[in-house]
């Protein structure tokens, strides 16, 4: 059997590279890169090859292009959105039944610490944040739910104040809200999600940083069933 690997595209090679010149800092955020035709030159290759490869980085957000007499490929300087918006869209490669225990399992090595620093390193706006994303269950429409628990995670991730932290998580929760909790959870789920919000954000509150990580394990075990009994139920490749 032969071993001889398939070559990439061209554009795709062309890509690597300049992904490795911006991943190593030999081109800086800001930076411009050399025009098509220059590159062209530079790596031997047709301009149908630069121009697809500089989409491809482009949708990676690593460069951005700009019209007009000052446009052309630059370097984007790095947003946690940027790279929390490509992350969640790869994860979500990952959305069969068994990767529900996988995306847990991230989701509590992330999550319990964060509470944690949330509880230390808070500030009295993001405290209050916090005390506006409590939601009660019973007074909002159903399909409102899902925002509203939202808000509270996003605001207990930015409390900790680390956006690497919050651009790495988030997708986590996105990927298992977007693709796993539907509306059939069953009665008294939402009544135990406000409780437990409630409680993290007690310890919170008191700056209990291990009873906020405790609250938080707590409440991901809570969720635990549910979101392994949706992902029993759905349909393969759904």
């Amino acid at each position: 059997m032969s071993t001889d690997r398939v070559a990439a595209p061209a554009y795709q090679d062309l890509a690597d590279r300049l992904r490795e010149q911006i991943l190593a800092g030999d081109l800086k955020p800001g930076d411009r890169l050399p025009v098509e035709p220059d590159l062209c030159t530079m790596y031997g290759v047709s301009r149908s090859t630069v121009r697809e490869a500089l989409r491809v980085l482009s949708s990676e957000r690593l460069l951005v292009t700009r019209r007009g007499v000052a446009g052309g490929s630059f370097v984007t300087r790095p947003e946690p959105e940027h790279i929390s918006s490509y992350l969640q869209s790869s994860l979500a490669l990952f959305r069969d039944a068994g990767s529900v225990a996988n995306l847990l399992e991230v989701r509590v090595l992330l999550e319990v610490p964060t509470a944690g620093l949330a509880a230390v390193r808070r500030t009295p706006e993001q405290l209050e944040a916090l005390r506006g994303a409590l939601f009660d269950p019973r007074a909002i429409e159903r399909e409102r739910l899902y925002a509203a628990n939202r808000r509270f995670h996003k605001a207990l991730l930015e409390a900790a104040n680390n956006p690497l932290l919050d651009a790495v998580t988030a997708p986590v929760f996105g990927v298992l809200e977007n693709d796993f909790v539907r509306d059939d959870v069953a009665d008294g789920f939402w009544d135990r999600v406000d409780k437990d919000h409630r409680e993290i954000l007690a310890y919170v509150e008191a700056g209990d940083s291990h009873g906020a990580e405790r609250a938080q394990r707590e409440h991901l075990e809570h969720l635990r069933s549910v979101y392994r009994r949706i992902g029993k139920e759905r349909p393969a490749g759904g």
